[in-house]
């Protein structure tokens, strides 16, 4: 039987619900459950301050509801302009920040009701929209983002653009909504009325999908995490294809055993002329095997396993009107940025600007957000936001690196951390207040977490190794935990699962090492990690590669290890 969102999209008259009856409404102050759902296509999730929850309830007030907006930006592109009007839409209808996804999109958090229309409206004014950033469609298309002027990087950020265009709804609810705030009925007598969906079909995807494109040797998209990965072949500075990679995904669900973190596989490789139409074969494999009983099991990793990677080769080839080719070599260095000054080979540079969890706001140790957009008035870059989250000015003339080093010393914002390496490459997923899913702290507390490992690894000497450190706030994983060096996954308020030996490169899952680590313990247990490295690595050896040389049996992350009180239970409820 399938799951009610199923029936909440069949229903949804091509994504319309009654979104916009109810935006007209005054006295609302949310939607619906089932419009919420709908919502989530249109870039939007409802959301509660956490905070404030109890309290309210003791006083027998509602929630405090609050809406995330999600801007759709394939590659990560932005003008100056565009990102100027979001910085401008985070104080007028927003919390006054900023948040760069992992999707190189930019979240709006704390949007009340009624400034709801005037957010997305405003976004579209400016040349983006929110439209596929969620929901189960294809999300925001990744792309390497450094501006390098080799032929090769510019052209993966326009195929990029042209295969997120590709997978857009086209359904016109968007517009109606949002632009024209004119409804429109479809009663079941003009039902046949509503737009058709080629690609995606009545009820859409089973689940979300992202697809995501790769330039080796830099992992910066962290392809290994994507439903549908492209790994770029260039031979003669020129995109010769491409091997595809299948059924990555980290998302896994607090005690349910069936649910865990999976790296994609190989698949095929292909020519650049045949992508599209690859694309929209596997897309429509998941569209049409893919679970829409438990929600939990519907993301393509789980229908590969449950199939075989095999009968989904086969299956996507009797698609095709071509053979695909074995998949090709290749290897990556780093999941990482390029961060600080780069040249794009055009004479011009770009600079790459840590951004702390992705967070962009005047806080009171560092004014960001203003330093960025007094920059970006300024000199006017083109913007690329980055998969770790940070951000990218590109298109500086040489003369004027000279001005802006001197307003970012003025400013003590560094580029980079000046103390540490693994801290440019940290990162922490949004969680509470805003996250319904969250069971701990995530953002809020990981800068403080990572001052005191900062102070463990140059204490040990190793302020210059690059060792990936993630925390999530709940095993879902948003912010990639589970291919990490060290990981920190929530469990409980303050408690965490610790997982140990993913990979820079983000090719290798990590291991669960302690279910349960309190939150002030994490420095300390970090340390007797780090102390282990120190004394059994061998010249030159990067922590993944003494990981994975002490470890060579170690199990890879199951969800029979971070479940295991669960199972522990239902064996004991057997007896």
């Amino acid at each position: 039987m399938p799951s009610p969102i199923e029936h909440i999209k069949e229903k949804s008259r091509s994504l319309r619900g009654a979104i916009l009856e109810t935006l007209k409404k005054a006295s609302e102050t949310h939607f619906s459950e089932e419009d919420a759902q709908v919502l989530k296509f249109h870039g939007c999730y409802q959301q509660d301050n956490r905070d404030l929850r109890n309290e309210r309830k003791k006083q027998g007030l509602d929630k405090a509801w609050i809406f995330m907006v999600r801007t759709k930006c394939p590659g990560g592109a932005l003008s100056a302009s565009q990102y100027l009007s979001l910085d401008k839409l985070s104080d007028a209808v927003g919390n006054g920040t900023l948040r760069i996804t992992t999707r190189q999109g930019i979240q709006l958090h704390g949007v009340v009701f009624g400034g709801l229309r005037r957010c997305i409206s405003s976004i579209i004014g400016s040349g983006i929209h929110t439209w596929g950033a969620c929901g189960d469609i294809v999300r925001n298309v990744v792309a390497s983002p450094s501006p390098i002027k080799d032929g090769v990087h510019d052209q993966i950020q326009q195929i990029a653009l042209s295969i997120s265009n590709l997978f857009l709804s086209k359904s016109k609810a968007y517009t109606e909504i949002w632009i024209n705030s004119i409804p429109v009925e479809y009663g079941l007598e003009n039902e046949n009325q509503l737009e058709e969906e080629p690609i995606y079909g009545k009820v859409y995807l089973p689940r979300k999908f992202k697809i995501g494109f790769v330039i080796p040797p830099h992992n910066d998209v962290d392809i290994y995490s994507q439903d549908l990965g492209f790994v770029t072949h260039v031979s003669a500075n020129k995109i010769e294809g491409f091997t595809v990679l299948v059924g990555g995904s980290h998302g896994m669900t607090h005690g349910i055993v069936k649910t865990y973190p999976k790296l994609a596989v190989p698949l095929f490789f292909i020519p650049l002329e045949k992508l599209s139409e690859t694309a929209i074969a596997i897309v429509q494999t998941q569209r049409d095997f893919g679970n829409r009983e438990d929600r939990k099991r519907a993301r393509l990793k789980y229908l590969i396993d449950e199939r075989g990677i095999d009968w989904f080769r086969s299956e996507v080839c009797s698609r095709l009107s071509f053979v695909p080719e074995e998949p090709k070599p290749f290897s990556f260095s780093s999941v990482s940025d390029r961060l600080g000054w780069h040249s794009q080979g055009d004479g011009k540079y770009f600079l790459g600007i840590r951004v702390e969890n992705g967070r962009i706001g005047d806080f009171p140790s560092l004014p960001l957000r203003s330093i960025l957009r007094n920059l970006i008035q300024d000199y006017q870059p083109s913007i690329r936001l980055t998969p770790n989250a940070n951000i990218l000015l590109c298109d500086i003339d040489e003369d004027k690196k000279e001005h802006i080093n001197r307003l970012l010393v003025q400013n003590r914002l560094f580029p980079v951390s000046l103390k540490t390496v693994a801290r440019n490459v940290a990162h922490a997923c949004v969680a509470l207040p805003t996250c319904g899913l969250a069971l701990a702290e995530s953002e809020r507390v990981f800068p403080q977490i990572m001052d005191k490992i900062e102070e463990i690894l140059v204490e040990l000497g190793l302020s210059k190794e690059e060792i990936l450190i993630r925390m999530s706030g709940c095993p879902n994983g948003c912010s990639r935990p589970y291919n990490a060096d060290i990981a920190f996954v929530g469990r409980a308020p303050n408690r965490y699962a610790l997982y140990v030996g993913g990979s820079i490169a983000g090719d290798r899952l990590a291991s669960l090492q302690k279910r349960v680590v309190e939150l002030a313990d994490i420095p300390s247990v970090v340390r007797e990690y780090l102390e282990d490295f120190v004394q059994n690595r061998r010249p030159e050896e990067s922590f993944s590669q003494y990981w994975q040389r002490i470890n060579p049996g170690c199990e890879e992350s199951t969800p029979q290890q971070f479940h295991q009180e669960q199972l522990s239970l239902q064996a004991k409820n057997s007896t």
